[in-house]
């Protein structure tokens, strides 16, 4: 009897195996159970922010054939930073062309002057290119460079410089290298690194009258805080916070890209981000009946619109 009740208790290693087995399964179930949740609560806020955030609008009638981001053709984009305040449209101060050529893998990127006088399309009138959005919104910005440099654009982004902290906050600051000291909006920035909060940074690219390079050094430094963002919302640590950066994106982000093209651009035209050239446009300011305007040569202006366009293939 003694010897029978020793065998009993005697261990198992097959009685073991399929313990830990099961445990190792139990785990991987609850492991598996909590990364789906936690992927379907991302997936949710990642859909409401992209509904909040697409703005259809109207086709280029530049373009004499439907753009194919499946067979990767070169595609514009129209980056505008309004600052748009309470009970106020505003206007686009910041006004950037990208055109992106995968087979090239290159991107080219001209910064438009604020006060660049053009024709402001819809209205018939010479007028500082930033006032577009102020007179017609997306639409009339988009159709006003698109006459100005004589190429499709296929996609805009806009982002309210307003809500701009909201995004920088939300991806936990940013850092930057500052060129120039100054003092702008309360806080002092010195020169070099910078690691600044959505506040700061909203300062930092306001700044215009006290940069010797005027309207070009404030377009340089919002160059500076957006690769910054990207960097940063890209970063493992904003996983934590992906919620927020949905949010502030959704509240202060519009776009007629939907996700599809977002996931196409990713996966096919990733490589030329590596190569990004960037053009300033070249001209002078004048005074003409009291007001400012940043004047554009014929050649120049010619000069940009056959870079863009060999570069789109059109």
């Amino acid at each position: 009897m003694a010897r029978r009740r020793s065998d009993t208790n005697r261990s198992n290693p097959k009685g073991k195996k399929r313990k830990w087995l099961k445990i190792t399964l139990i785990t991987a179930f609850v492991i598996l159970l909590a990364a789906g949740t936690y992927l379907f609560i991302v997936w949710r806020s990642l859909s409401n922010a992209l509904e909040a955030m697409h703005q259809p609008i109207r086709e280029s009638d530049k373009r004499e054939e439907k753009l194919s981001l499946d067979n990767s053709e070169p595609f514009s984009v129209l980056l505008l930073g309004v600052d748009e305040r309470q009970g106020d449209r505003g206007r686009s101060d910041t006004m950037i062309v990208l055109t992106v050529n995968p087979k090239k893998e290159s991107v080219q990127m001209v910064s438009i002057p604020r006060d660049t006088r053009v024709e402001i399309v819809g209205r018939g009138t010479l007028d500082k290119i930033n006032h577009a959005y102020a007179f017609g919104g997306v639409e009339m910005s988009i159709a006003t460079v698109e006459k100005f440099l004589d190429i499709p654009i296929d996609y805009f982004i806009q982002i309210n410089m307003e809500g701009f902290r909201d995004i920088v906050d939300a991806v936990g600051g940013v850092k930057v290298y500052n060129d120039l000291e100054f003092d702008y909006g309360g806080h002092h920035f010195a020169k070099g690194e910078l690691t600044l909060n959505g506040d700061e940074a909203l300062s930092f690219v306001r700044m215009r009258k006290e940069d010797p390079r005027g309207d070009f050094g404030r377009q340089m430094r919002q160059r500076e805080v957006i690769e910054a963002i990207i960097k940063e919302g890209a970063s493992l640590k904003s996983l934590a916070n992906f919620n927020d950066i949905f949010t502030a994106l959704g509240n202060n982000v519009r776009t007629n890209l939907t996700f599809g093209e977002m996931v196409d651009i990713q996966s096919k035209y990733r490589a030329a981000a590596k190569n990004i050239e960037q053009h300033q446009i070249r001209g002078s300011g004048t005074m003409i009946n009291g007001i400012y305007y940043y004047i554009v040569p014929q050649e120049e202006q010619e000069a940009l619109k056959q870079l863009l366009q060999t570069h789109l293939e059109i």
